[in-house]
């Protein structure tokens, strides 16, 4: 039995007590600074706020100023954090951790590096903590799903495989199902794309609406969570940008020097198919689509962490410096940069489909 310490108690880093737990293994869940709410509830018995769920025998909660207690003993530390939290676990986690340690991520996200690089999260980390051992997790999986020992099927990679084995033996049950990988860069690229380009498929879920008069946030959260049907089902646009996600994931993945071909994979398409379903990107393309401006959607999603923007951001920005320096042609990522343009200079959303497709 190992001592899984899992350090961020939203949805998504809770949600990996379960399959630990059932391999028998105890687990502490840690609250980050922002999550004092959440520990409170789960400490008192109580629901997950967020994840709605009992963690009475799957977890004990920490706090963060319990930090240390909870990293005694500990064989396996999840980050559990959002991408907007890395700096904090960089600066505040990462040097107290024992050497040696395996450290599994589920933080989805790149870094655009001062010398013109997109670097995934896995490598930056091991850049200041040479000595840890690195995982990063990638695929389809809606938290809840995992939580209810529904089938989920994910990459686990990292450079060194014998890492990569211990942490699926340590997280893979038979609903979880995890394929290795040594290949980091093409997983953690497809599973950050993903939250762009499903705002990019979520824009033809509002401009459908849009044609039925729907134009400002109405039954938004109602008409987004997994599995909602549309308002006005129109699918073959959405297929389309989908097709083009896909098409411009791959591109960008072999640019990096990742294997382009695991974008048809659970690693890019299978995890923008379970992301469009539902959830805050959808939100925030569908709002777009409606025709609401960017300003105006950032009110209605007040509190929400949109992963989608900030990746959006960078890749863009870097498509542009790679292209100044004769590296990349932004025209083969023509919806990356027409979403650029919605979130950052208040374009309206105008697809331009003759720029799609292979030629």
């Amino acid at each position: 039995m190992s001592i899984v310490t899992i350090i961020g108690s939203g949805m998504m880093g809770s949600a990996m007590a379960r399959p630990a737990s059932d391999n028998g293994h105890e687990v502490r869940l840690v609250g980050s600074p922002l999550d004092d709410k959440i520990i409170a509830a789960v400490k008192a018995g109580q629901k997950h706020p967020t994840l709605k769920r009992s963690f009475e025998g799957v977890a004990k909660a920490y706090y963060i100023t319990e930090l240390q207690q909870a990293l005694e003993g500990a064989d396996v530390i999840v980050a559990g954090i959002s991408s907007f939290g890395v700096d904090w676990f960089t600066e505040n986690v990462l040097p107290i951790l024992p050497k040696n340690v395996l450290v599994v991520s589920i933080t989805k996200g790149m870094r655009l590096e001062d010398n013109d690089t997109l670097n995934v999260f896995p490598h930056y980390f091991a850049s200041k903590r040479p000595d840890l051992n690195f995982v990063a997790v990638g695929g389809p999986c809606i938290c809840f799903e995992l939580f209810d020992r529904r089938h989920t099927m994910v990459y686990y990679c990292g450079k060194n495989m014998d890492a990569v084995k211990k942490a699926k033996a340590t997280f893979g049950t038979k609903y979880y199902h995890i394929v290795p990988s040594t290949d980091t860069i093409a997983v953690e690229c497809s599973v950050a794309l993903k939250n762009a380009y499903a705002m990019g498929v979520s824009l033809a879920v509002g401009l459908a609406e849009r044609e039925k008069g729907i134009t400002d946030a109405t039954g938004i959260t109602e008409n987004c969570i997994p599995g909602a049907p549309d308002l006005n089902p129109i699918y073959n646009p959405q297929a389309a940008l989908f097709a083009q996600s896909c098409l411009e994931m791959r591109r960008l993945v072999d640019m990096l020097g990742g294997n382009g071909g695991l974008v048809a994979g659970l690693p890019g398409a299978g995890d923008l198919y379970v992301t469009v379903f539902g959830g805050r990107t959808r939100r925030l393309g569908t709002l777009l689509g409606r025709g609401m401006s960017y300003p105006q959607v950032k009110k209605v999603l007040s509190g929400v962490t949109l992963e989608a923007v900030a990746i959006i951001t960078r890749v863009a920005e870097f498509l542009r410096r790679a292209s100044k320096a004769g590296k990349a042609d932004v025209k083969k990522f023509p919806l990356m940069m027409h979403m650029d343009s919605i979130l950052n200079a208040g374009s309206p959303v105008a697809l331009d489909w003759d720029s799609f497709g292979e030629f």
